[in-house]
């Protein structure tokens, strides 16, 4: 796809507002186009497309609806989505795992990117106002610190935090030039951008909670 007339290019892992990290509307609205449901409590867009769309949403630590929510930087982009389930389906993730089993500087070097993960939730949740979330204290993503069980997450830490923070984060990008590389813009064709926004969300946590409700009114009929 090539950039619009007019507008600048925005580096991945923008690091400002000024550089886009405040997402518009427009942002919000990709967003949902891109996971084909509502966006939820998005407070910052830590890493786009050269073209400018949102690849990874930095998300509020507890959502709107009173659930926690630890996966702080959220993989939105398709192509990227689909091309880590593949690694994940090729097996990546064993792999990754029992490398931190034999190897200590990369065990080492994982553990910080877990705690980096963790610092930068409690401040995108000071800048979202949500407070201290006691139920993910001293917890990360993805399996961190110990071994690997989403490479999503791993891909949204790299992209969102800029290369030499999450070391498998890293290697993750890497594998995936196949499908996907910083530099090109690949999301032409990769969701409906005329379609409606989605305004019904199917997530597993909403049904969660549509469930307990259900359950709740049943009881009190009882």
């Amino acid at each position: 796809m090539r950039i619009p007339s007019g507008r600048t290019p925005v580096p991945v892992s923008a690091s400002s507002a000024t550089s886009g990290r405040v997402p518009t509307q427009h942002d919000l609205d990709t967003l949902s186009r891109q996971l084909n449901r509502p966006v939820r409590d998005v407070v910052e867009i830590p890493a786009r497309c050269v073209c400018g769309n949102p690849l990874v949403a930095a998300t509020a630590p507890r959502l709107s609806n009173g659930i926690p929510f630890p996966t702080t930087f959220y993989l939105t982009h398709p192509v990227i989505t689909a091309a880590a389930s593949r690694m994940e389906a090729a097996g990546m993730m064993t792999q990754m795992s029992e490398r931190l089993a034999t190897d200590a500087d990369l065990a080492a070097a994982y553990h910080k990117a877990h705690e980096a993960y963790i610092a930068a939730r409690v401040a995108i949740g000071e800048r979202a106002g949500t407070g201290p979330v006691p139920e993910i204290a001293g917890i990360s993503a993805g399996g961190m610190p110990t071994r690997v069980k989403c490479l999503h997450v791993l891909a949204g830490h790299a992209l969102a935090a800029g290369p030499g923070v999450n070391p498998l984060g890293d290697e993750v990008l890497a594998a995936l030039a196949p499908w996907w590389t910083a530099e090109k813009c690949y999301c032409e064709g990769a969701w409906n951008d005329s379609a409606p926004v989605p305004s019904k969300d199917l997530s597993r946590h909403v049904k969660h909670l549509n469930a307990l409700a259900a359950k709740q009114a049943g009881e009190q009929k009882s």
